[in-house]
C-alpha cells in the first residue's frame, strides 16, 4: 500500500520520502536528463521508431511530474520511468493493426519483464540498446549533420539549443536536421541493430563523432548551472569501451577510448568545492586518476599498433603529453604544437586551429600566438564562440595590453550560456588590471 502523504514546508503534502512536490518534480527532471537515453533506446527496441520512442519517453516524465509530487519519488526512479515507458510502448503496439504479429513478438506479460524480439545469435553481437540506437541514428540514410544531431538530441539528453551550439550553427537549422531523421529513419524502416561487416565500418565515423560529442557536452557543459554532467562522460566512455572490444583493428576506435580516459582522468580536479571551474594550469595533479590515465595510455598503445594516426589518436596523444607531465610546468608545449599542426593538416577546423594556437603561446610565447587567433576572428562559424575572445583575452593579457584583454573577457562571460564560466571570465575581466 502506498503511504499517505505527511505535511511539507509550506503546509504542502510532501511524498512518502519527505519531499516537497517542487523538490520531487526537480528531481523527475534531473532523472529523466540522466536517464532519458536509456529509456529511448529501451522502447525504441519494442516500438521500433526513435520518434515514437523519444515521445513515450516524454510521456513518461509528464507522468512523473504529475504522481511523484503527489505519490512521493519512487526508490528507483530511473527504473520507474523505463517502466512507465515501456507499459506505453507495449500498449502502443497492442493497439496497432497488426496486433496478432506484435503479440506474439513482445509476448502476453504486459509487464516490464516482456518479451523482446531478439536479434539472430552472432559472435560480433553486442546486447547493448544504447549502441544499437548509436549505429541507428548513424545509419547511412541520413547526412552527416542530421546523424549527429540525432545522437546528441536522443543519447546524449541535448536540447537544439544546445546542439546548435556544439555545431555552431543556428538553432532552427538543428531543430529541423532533428525532425527530418526522425521522419527518414521510420519511412525507410531502418533496423534497430548493431550492423556487421561493411555496414558496421561504413557507420563508424559517425558513430565515433558522436560518442566524442556526447563525452564533451558532458565534459564542458554548454549551458545551465554545472560545468560537468558526469553521467553523458561515463556514458560515451563506456560505449568507446565497448566499440574497442568490438572492433580491434580500428585505430581510431582505440584512438578515441584513450582520448576519454586521458579526458576523464582529470575530472576531479577541474572543479573547486563549489564547483567553480580550476584551470588546467592550476589544477591539483595528484587528484587526477592514475588509472584512467593507465587505460588511457594502454589503448593509445594499441592505436599505434594497428594503424596510422588518425585525428582522435593525435588527440589521444596530445592528451597524453597532458597526463605525462607530473606538473604544468614540465608539459611538453613544442610537441603539442607539432601534434596540433598535424591534427589540423588531417582533419582542419577553426577550433583545431584556436588550440593550436594555445600550444603556440606556451611553446613560443603569446605573440607568436596571437595573429593566428586574430585569423580567426573573421571566421563565421567562430563568431559565438566564446572560448575565441577568452583565448584571444589570455594572449593580450600575457603581453601587457591589459585594456583589451579585459574587453574581450567581457564579450566572452556573455556569450557563454555556463553560468560556471561565466562567473570565471567575468572574475578574469575583473581582475585583468587597467
Amino acid at each position: 500500500m502506498t503511504p499517505q502523504p505527511t505535511a511539507g514546508p509550506h503546509g504542502r503534502p510532501a511524498g512518502p520520502h519527505g519531499a516537497a512536490p517542487e523538490s520531487a518534480a526537480a528531481t523527475a527532471e534531473t532523472v529523466f536528463r540522466m536517464e532519458s537515453p536509456r529509456v529511448i533506446a529501451g522502447v525504441t527496441r519494442i516500438v521500433r521508431d526513435v520518434g515514437i520512442a523519444e515521445d513515450l519517453a516524454q510521456d513518461a516524465l509528464v507522468a512523473a511530474l504529475e504522481q511523484w509530487p503527489r505519490d512521493g519519488v519512487p526508490d528507483n526512479p530511473g527504473a520507474w520511468l523505463m517502466a512507465t515507458a515501456r507499459h506505453r510502448a507495449v500498449d502502443l503496439v497492442r493497439r496497432r493493426e497488426n496486433y496478432a504479429r506484435k503479440l506474439a513478438e513482445i509476448g502476453r506479460d504486459q509487464s516490464t519483464a516482456a518479451v523482446l524480439p531478439q536479434e539472430p545469435a552472432d559472435p560480433d553481437d553486442i546486447d547493448d540498446d544504447l549502441l544499437r540506437l548509436v549505429f541507428t541514428a548513424c545509419h547511412p540514410v541520413l547526412s552527416a549533420e542530421a546523424r549527429t544531431a540525432l545522437t546528441l538530441r536522443l543519447l546524449g539528453g541535448l536540447t537544439t539549443v544546445e546542439i546548435a551550439r556544439a555545431f555552431l550553427v543556428p538553432e532552427a537549422t538543428v531543430a529541423q536536421r532533428i525532425v527530418r531523421a526522425k521522419r527518414t529513419l521510420a519511412t525507410r524502416n531502418v533496423a534497430f541493430e548493431v550492423p556487421y561487416g561493411p555496414d558496421r565500418e561504413a557507420r563508424l565515423g559517425s558513430v565515433l563523432d558522436v560518442i566524442y560529442l556526447i563525452f564533451n557536452e558532458g565534459y564542458a557543459a554548454t549551458a545551465g548551472d554545472d560545468l560537468l554532467r558526469p553521467a553523458l562522460c561515463e556514458d560515451a566512455l563506456r560505449l568507446a569501451r565497448v566499440l574497442s572490444a568490438l572492433m580491434p583493428k580500428e585505430p581510431e576506435v582505440h584512438g578515441l577510448t584513450a582520448l576519454l580516459e586521458f579526458q576523464a582522468s582529470r575530472a576531479a580536479a577541474r572543479t573547486g568545492p563549489d564547483g567553480e571551474p580550476v584551470l588546467l594550469k592550476d589544477q591539483n595533479r595528484a587528484r587526477w586518476n592514475r588509472m584512467l590515465i593507465t587505460r588511457g595510455a594502454a589503448a593509445l598503445t594499441r592505436a599505434d599498433a594497428v594503424g596510422a594516426p588518425g585525428p582522435y589518436v593525435l588527440q589521444a596523444a596530445i592528451a597524453a603529453c597532458h597526463a605525462r607531465a607530473h606538473r604544468y610546468e614540465e608539459t611538453d608545449w613544442p610537441r603539442i604544437a607539432t601534434l596540433y599542426a598535424l591534427l589540423a593538416a588531417r582533419a582542419p577546423s577553426p577550433v583545431v586551429e584556436l588550440n593550436r594556437a594555445v600550444a603556440v603561446s606556451m611553446a613560443e610565447g603569446p605573440a607568436a600566438a596571437l595573429p593566428i587567433v586574430d585569423a580567426l576572428t573573421g571566421v563565421p562559424a567562430l563568431r559565438e564562440y566564446h572560448l575565441l575572445p577568452s583565448v584571444r583575452g589570455d594572449l593580450l593579457a600575457r603581453l601587457g595590453r591589459t585594456a583589451e584583454a579585459r574587453s574581450e573577457f567581457e564579450r566572452a562571460a556573455a556569450l557563454t550560456r555556463n553560468e560556471r564560466e561565466r562567473e570565471m571570465l567575468r572574475r578574469r575581466a575583473a581582475d585583468t588590471g587597467p
